[in-house]
């Protein structure tokens, strides 16, 4: 009816059998990667160039929702901002949300 190799061969672990449970995770990995990975990169890389970029008298906005001009920009970490008139504030650069430039006007919604 049966015959004993064919028996013995359906049970006996074989490397095709392993990688094809493998597949799977490696697929989601890969989807993964382009999904959430590549793209959080490209954000941050994005960030830091923006922040690199930032030079006086642009305007910024924190992301606290503090908008302010740039006063000073400095080698170190930290930006002076002026936020009103004789107000300056020392913020961190990594906190720059957006820059407006100086010549950009602020978006409204309001049509004309």
């Amino acid at each position: 009816m049966i015959s004993t190799a064919f028996a013995q061969t359906a049970g006996a672990p074989g490397g095709t059998d392993m990688l094809m449970q493998l597949v799977p995770f490696l697929l989601i990995f890969v989807i993964m990667y382009f999904l959430i990975i590549r793209p959080q990169q490209k954000r941050a890389k994005d960030h830091q160039a923006l922040i690199e970029n930032v030079r006086r008298g642009d305007t910024v906005v924190m992301t606290g929702g503090l908008i302010g001009k740039v006063a000073k920009v400095a080698e170190g970490p930290e930006i002076e901002l002026d936020i009103a008139e004789n107000v300056r504030v020392k913020v961190i650069r990594s906190m720059i949300a957006e820059v407006r430039s100086k010549n950009e006007p602020a978006k409204t919604d309001a049509q004309d």
